[in-house]
């Protein structure tokens, strides 16, 4: 993905810009994401909390991950569009929603994670998974 990129919320309320490369593409099938995203995953996109600038409020629901760590979990307050994802054991790092991007052409996953917890009728092939998180 380029520099540069856009993205908002449903309603519109909420935008976002990207300034830099992304760090990580991925798609987690971890059971609160499934939930949260109401899907059989949520595709997400790691970036630098320096490199994201927010327009609008966001609403925060501190969920905790199968870990017990802290997952920061925000959405428009609004049309409910879930947007970031803070963990806090990646400080520093925001997991954006990348189904909230403006352009998703260019979101090409490069690993998945908590395979272990994926619905049985998907198959990504070839991606790389990971039972839980990486480490």
């Amino acid at each position: 993905m380029s520099e540069g990129m856009t993205g908002g919320c449903l309603c519109g309320k909420v935008r976002y810009k990207i300034e830099g490369q992304l760090l990580m593409q991925a798609v987690c099938h971890c059971r609160n994401c499934q939930k949260q995203a109401g899907s059989a995953w949520s595709m997400i996109t790691g970036v630098p909390e320096t490199a994201l600038e927010v327009t609008g409020t966001v609403k925060t629901y501190e969920d905790h991950g199968d870990s017990g760590g802290t997952v920061l979990r925000q959405f428009c307050p609004d049309c409910g569009s879930p947007l970031f994802s803070r963990v806090g054991s990646a400080p520093g790092l925001v997991f954006v929603k990348a189904g909230t991007l403006d352009d998703t052409t260019s979101f090409k996953p490069q690993v998945q994670v908590w395979t272990r917890s994926k619905q049985h009728w998907v198959e990504l092939g070839d991606l790389p998974g990971f039972e839980t998180n990486p480490g």
